[in-house]
């Protein structure tokens, strides 16, 4: 009588991301999988832990030598909003992607088991599978929503397809004396951060440091770039984008005080969609905004459509939960405060505080 075959049962390492081997691993099986997005990318999440001196993890559960799991993390420090495990850390998405015969709870386990040894009282899931709300995890729907559609199939098409009001604006944009760049080279960057910079300052913002912005462009290559708008010679408007999965996410843009007088955003979001699809894309992925804020409705106005996000979070028992939530009425104030800074102050102290805020 044969003996009964034992299932064989996946295991969860941590895997060692100075491994280049193990890095293009994790690489592969992000493109691969359909739920997969930038900011599961060691290319992300390495990339800006560099950049802000915090560190990265990542979680994989094999079987049989593949892998059927994968949760990235980023320990991120701060002195104002304390440590977290953020998937992923400076990105609106991330969470744990699975494969057939993947075990969650044992993925959600070792990252508590991993917060607790990196001393991180919260963990903060912002995508992928959710854990049901049980053992300190909670769930936190509709306070942020993302926007994204299908690009339009060319030029005229694509003005066709902004609404009237929306569109209106665009027309004016494309009447001003406005010029564009695409690059990625030193004068691209520089002149994004300053108008970044400035951008950050009037939102009442901590500014995110260069190298934060520098790290991602290098680690993302090809498949991120810098759009610029300028003025008579001077930039008003730039947003760096990157590249997954046939999308375009604009994501880290802005424009000076003028930029909206010559509707200069209006102008770069336009010329953007028309840029991605020269490039192969097939969606314009606005990316998130709180629900009901300035950025949500300017969203809407451009004929997006918001989809509800759901987050969950884990704190551990017998700590505070993380505070940084930019409308509570202590950051509030915090806002108030910075947007009333000289920008040459904030161009300084931003970044030591923005690092933190992840």
């Amino acid at each position: 009588m044969n003996a009964p075959f034992a299932p064989t049962r996946s295991s969860v390492r941590t895997v060692d991301l100075a491994d280049p081997g193990e890095v293009d691993r994790l690489e592969g099986f992000v493109a691969r999988h359909p739920q997969g997005t930038p900011f599961h990318r060691p290319a992300w999440f390495v990339s800006v832990a560099r950049a802000t001196r915090n560190k990265a993890y990542a979680l994989v559960q094999e079987r049989h030598g593949e892998i059927v799991a994968f949760l990235p993390v980023d320990a991120i420090h701060s002195p104002v909003f304390g440590r977290v495990l953020a998937s992923t850390g400076f990105a609106v998405g991330g969470g744990l992607l699975t494969c057939e015969g993947a075990e969650p709870e044992a993925m959600f386990a070792a990252v508590e088991e991993l917060a607790r040894r990196v001393s991180c009282p919260s963990i903060e899931l912002r995508g992928g599978l959710l854990p049901d709300e049980a053992n300190g995890w909670a769930l936190k729907t509709e306070s942020h929503c993302n926007f994204a559609k299908p690009l339009a199939g060319d030029d005229d098409a694509q003005l066709v397809s902004i609404p009237r009001k929306q569109r209106a604006e665009v027309r004016k944009s494309l009447a001003n004396d406005l010029t564009v760049e695409v690059g990625t080279a030193e004068s691209d960057r520089a002149a994004h951060y300053a108008v970044f910079c400035e951008s950050y300052r009037n939102l009442g913002t901590p500014v995110f440091p260069r190298a934060l912005l520098d790290s991602v462009i290098d680690g993302f290559g090809k498949d991120a770039d810098i759009l610029t708008v300028r003025h008579q010679g001077r930039a008003v408007a730039s947003v760096i984008s990157v590249y997954h999965g046939g999308a375009v996410m604009p994501y880290w843009g802005g424009g000076t005080w003028d930029a909206r007088r010559l509707r200069a955003n209006d102008r770069m979001y336009y010329e953007l969609m028309l840029h991605a699809r020269r490039r192969g894309c097939t969606t314009f992925d606005f990316g998130r905004s709180k629900t009901g804020s300035g950025a949500y409705h300017f969203k809407r106005n451009w004929g997006f459509e918001p989809e509800p996000l759901t987050y969950a979070t884990w704190t551990q028992p017998g700590t505070a939960a993380r505070e940084a939530d930019p409308t509570s009425a202590k950051l509030s104030l915090q806002i108030a405060v910075w947007q009333r800074l000289p920008l040459s102050v904030a161009n300084r102290l931003g970044p030591l505080i923005a690092r933190g805020i992840g």
